[in-house]
């Protein structure tokens, strides 16, 4: 193997098939399981210009990066994120039936070099959204949505102005601005900073013990919605699903972001900022499937899951379960 393919394997990791193990069943049957319907492809190869790859319509992608943690003083491991959220998916009974799907492998972070990471999943979310695939990409850190939107953005400028909404569920603002380097906590400032003018940004599941009055007031010099961790009910619903019907007639496309810290630490113990307070899962899939019935989501991320804090795999279970019910309702 030459110099630039060593280089390529360890920015780009091929899909592991081992992970994708579970229940054999009768041939005879047809796709029953999750590790039945995935196939593999290479996101090193996928970026080649002479790439001509018939792509999956949704399409799994590891982000395998704790810097952006680090350099928020979290805690890490969230790194492993996707391998354990693979695992658990592998094993669950499939019900997409008229959708491929595959896994693109992981995009890996070298060192401390956060922002090249970046750029790398761009460059394959660029690639996947351009082709008519729709990325499922699991962290990682929630830097995530920087490199993630990048992509987008790449896919959707020969446009026009096309207006992107981002809805993050999740319980912090994730607005703090760049000081001496991006971390996790920054990037939609970075996002609102370079592209604000098309990009509204809605925050569900905000705790205001965990977002300074800095970041409300940064929140509202970008004119950011946000739903408090408190309304999140779901006998409350409706008046949430009336707030963002407004922003989807305002914008061509939505990317949805799923912090694992949003979710209350009875549900997602293994995230790296842990709370008692937060998300039912019910009330998230109701919202979600409000979200993925407007036909204009286009990718979707999760970001935080750190197995090394999980018990009983129970956050690793919750993100395998959304990952197939947004599969299911895209």
């Amino acid at each position: 193997m030459d110099e630039s393919n060593t280089i390529i394997d360890k920015v780009f990791t091929s899909p592991d098939k081992e992970i994708w193990q579970g229940r054999e069943t009768n041939p005879a049957l047809g796709i029953q399981y999750w590790h039945q319907a995935v196939k593999m492809y290479n996101a090193a190869a996928l970026i080649s210009k002479s790439n001509n790859t018939t792509l999956p319509d949704i399409a799994i992608l590891g982000y395998v990066c704790d810097e952006g943690v680090i350099r928020n003083r979290g805690r890490v491991g969230a790194a492993q994120g996707a391998h354990e959220v693979r695992a658990k998916l592998a094993k669950l009974a499939c019900h997409i039936a008229n959708k491929t799907i595959g896994d693109i492998g992981d995009v890996n972070c070298i060192g401390e070099d956060l922002e090249t990471c970046q750029q790398n999943l761009a460059n394959v979310v660029s690639r996947l959204v351009m082709q008519g695939s729709f990325p499922i990409v699991i962290g990682g850190g929630h830097d995530i949505a920087y490199g993630h939107f990048l992509g987008l953005y790449d896919a959707k400028k020969g446009k026009g102005q096309h207006k992107f909404g981002i809805i993050n569920f999740d319980a912090h603002f994730d607005l703090r601005p760049v000081e001496d380097k991006p971390n996790s906590g920054t990037p939609f400032n970075q996002i609102l900073t370079e592209f604000g003018d098309q990009v509204k940004y809605f925050v569900i599941g905000i705790q205001p013990t965990g977002n300074t009055k800095e970041l409300y007031d940064i929140a509202f010099r970008y004119d950011v919605q946000y739903i408090e961790s408190s309304d999140c009910q779901t006998h409350r619903s409706q008046e949430v699903k009336e707030k963002l019907d407004v922003l989807i007639e305002k914008v061509d496309s939505l990317y949805i972001s799923i912090d694992m810290d949003g979710f209350s630490s009875a549900y997602a113990p293994g995230v790296s900022a842990p709370s008692p307070f937060g998300f039912d899962p019910n009330y998230v899939l109701e919202i979600l499937e409000h979200l993925l019935a407007s036909k204009k989501v286009i990718a979707c991320d999760l970001a935080e899951l750190n197995p090394k804090y999980d018990q009983d795999n129970l956050t690793a279970n919750l993100a395998a379960r959304l990952i197939d019910f947004i599969a299911r309702k895209y």
